[in-house]
C-alpha cells in the first residue's frame, strides 16, 4: 500500500505544478493558446489510449509488475520534459509521460483491490483518493514556488524523489504479486481499435471547426463502434463490454464519473490563467489560492470512503455532484473585479461536492464486478476520468 500512496501523491502533485507553471512555459517556448492547452492534453490523450489496455496487461502479467514499470518510465519521462528546449518537443515528451501514467492509472485502485476485503475497500479507496488530492493540494504551491525561484522545468522534477522511492519499495520490498487467475490472451487488435478510436476523436475535437475535425470525430465514432463489436466476439476481451448494458452500477457509474471530470477538470486550468493574467498574482501566489479545492478534497475523501462502505454510494455521489454543481455556477460568476476571497470560497464549495462524489463513485465502481474483473475495472475508472479530464480541455 505505501508504494501506491507515494505514487498517488508524488504524480498528481506534479501534474498541478505543471499547470501553475503553463504561463512560464508559454513565455519561455513562445507557445500559443493552443500549442500550450497540448501540455496537458497530449498527456491525457496518450494516457486514455492506454489505460484499458495496461489493466488488461496487468491482470495477464501482474498489477505490481505494470506498476512499477510505470513508476520507472514516469521518471524517466519527467526528465525528459525538463530538458525540452523547443514547445512541440516538449508536447512529445509528454506524451511519453502519459503512456507510463497510464500503466499507473491502470493498476492504482486494482492492486488496493486484490489487497483489502469488500469490507475494508471503501475505506482504503478513500485513502488512496485523500492522498492523490494532498498530492493536488502541494502541487500548485511547491510548483509556484519552485517555477518562480528555478523556472518552469523544476515543475517536471518535484514528483521524482518519491517516485524514486516508491520505486525501490515496489521492486525491493513487495514479493507478492495480484494477477487474474484465467487470464487468457491480449487482444491486440481490441487494443488497436480503443486506441486508434481515442486518438482520433481527441483530434477531431481540437481541430475543430475545420472539417477534417469533423472527419476525425466520425472515424473515431467509428472506431468506437469496432471495437465494442469484436469485444463481442472475443473468449478474454480487453474489457467486458456487456457490463455497460448489464450492469447498471457499472454503466451509470462510470457516466457519472465522465460527466464530473469534464465539468471540473478544465476549471483549474482557466483559473490559473485567471489568476496570473487577470488578477495578476504570482505563480506562487496563485498556488496558494488553487490548493483551496485539493485541500478540502483531501480532508474530506475518507470520510465519503469510509461511508461508502455502510451507506449507498450512489446516493453520498448524486449528494457530491449537486453541490459540484452549485460550486461551477457560482465560478461561472467571477470576472475580472471578483474578490479572492469568492474564488476561495467557491473553490472549497466544489472541492467539498467533488469528494462525496469521487470515493463512492470509485467503490461502487469496483464492487460491482467479479474480484477476476479489477484490473479491467480499474482500467475502466482510469479511462472514464481521463475521457472527462480530456473533453473538459
Amino acid at each position: 500500500m505505501t508504494m501506491v500512496l507515494l505514487s498517488s501523491f508524488s504524480m498528481p502533485m506534479m501534474l498541478s505544478a505543471v499547470n501553475v507553471a503553463l504561463p512560464s512555459m508559454a513565455e519561455a517556448l513562445s507557445m500559443d493558446a493552443v500549442m500550450i492547452a497540448w501540455v496537458p492534453m497530449s498527456y491525457l490523450m496518450a494516457s486514455a489510449a492506454l489505460v484499458l489496455s495496461f489493466g488488461r496487461l496487468a491482470d495477464l502479467v501482474g498489477r505490481k509488475r505494470i506498476f512499477n514499470y510505470g513508476i520507472l518510465g514516469l521518471i524517466l519521462s519527467s526528465i525528459l520534459a525538463a530538458t525540452a528546449n523547443d514547445g512541440w518537443i516538449l508536447i512529445v515528451y509528454r506524451l511519453i509521460q502519459g503512456v507510463t501514467a497510464a500503466m499507473l492509472y491502470a493498476t492504482h485502485i486494482a492492486i488496493v483491490s486484490s489487497v483489502y476485503p469488500p469490507s475494508e475497500r471503501g475505506r482504503m479507496i478513500g485513502l488512496s483518493v485523500s492522498i492523490i488530492y494532498i498530492g493536488l493540494t502541494c502541487g500548485p504551491l511547491v510548483g509556484g514556488w519552485l517555477t518562480a525561484l528555478y523556472g518552469w522545468r523544476a515543475s517536471f522534477l518535484v514528483h521524482v524523489p518519491l517516485c524514486s522511492l516508491s520505486l525501490i519499495i515496489g521492486w525491493l520490498y513487495v514479493k507478492e504479486e495480484w494477477r487474474a487467475e484465467n487470464p487468457g490472451d491480449f487482444d491486440v487488435i481490441g487494443a488497436t481499435l480503443y486506441s486508434g478510436a481515442i486518438i482520433a476523436l481527441m483530434l477531431g475535437i481540437s481541430w475543430l471547426p475545420e472539417l477534417s475535425g469533423g472527419g476525425l470525430i466520425v472515424v473515431g465514432l467509428l472506431g468506437f463502434y469496432a471495437f465494442f463489436n469484436h469485444q463481442h466476439h472475443r473468449a478474454h476481451p480487453l474489457i467486458d463490454v456487456s457490463l455497460f448494458y448489464t450492469n447498471k452500477v457499472f454503466t451509470y457509474s462510470c457516466l457519472a464519473s465522465i460527466i464530473m471530470y469534464t465539468a471540473t477538470f478544465a476549471n483549474i486550468v482557466l483559473l490559473s490563467l485567471y489568476l496570473q493574467y487577470l488578477l495578476e498574482l504570482t505563480p506562487s501566489q496563485a498556488g496558494l489560492v488553487l490548493m483551496a479545492q485539493p485541500l478540502i478534497m483531501a480532508l474530506v475523501a475518507p470520510l465519503s470512503g469510509r461511508l461508502s462502505d455502510h451507506k449507498e454510494p450512489g446516493v453520498l455521489a448524486s449528494f457530491g455532484m449537486t453541490l459540484t454543481a452549485i460550486g461551477l455556477g457560482l465560478l461561472a460568476t467571477l470576472d475580472g473585479n471578483s474578490s479572492l476571497y469568492l474564488v476561495v470560497a467557491y473553490l472549497c464549495l466544489t472541492g467539498f461536492g467533488f469528494s462525496f462524489f469521487s470515493s463512492p463513485n470509485a467503490n461502487a465502481i469496483m464492487g460491482s464486478v467479479d474480484k477476476h474483473q479489477y484490473g479491467a475495472a480499474g482500467g475502466a475508472v482510469a479511462t472514464v476520468r481521463i475521457l472527462g479530464q480530456m473533453t473538459s480541455m
